[in-house]
């Protein structure tokens, strides 16, 4: 399953700040400096989907705010359920 995702780093905490339209916002108090946020967002959305890390893979927007993640073993219907969304 591919999820689209809006790191914002620099936050003030760790958390999934959910939904806007299809695009998954993820906070991260990780700066956005040698792939720091970018790991940090792994861990989160990993953690949130009860997932290892490797299975949470950006597949495009390395450097970018908007990326593009592959999430192993979930559907879309369960990645939804698991962070409450509709």
């Amino acid at each position: 399953m591919k999820l689209k995702i809006k790191v914002v780093p620099k936050s003030s905490r760790n958390s999934i700040a959910g939904w806007v339209g299809d695009t998954l916002k993820v906070c991260v108090n990780a700066t956005p400096e040698k792939g720091k946020a970018n790991l940090a967002m792994q861990e989160i959305l990993a953690a949130a989907l009860g997932l290892p890390k490797g299975k949470v893979r950006i597949i495009s927007g390395h450097t970018s705010a908007r990326k593009l993640v592959e999430v192993g073993e979930l559907s879309e219907s369960e990645i939804k359920q698991k962070l409450r969304a509709d």
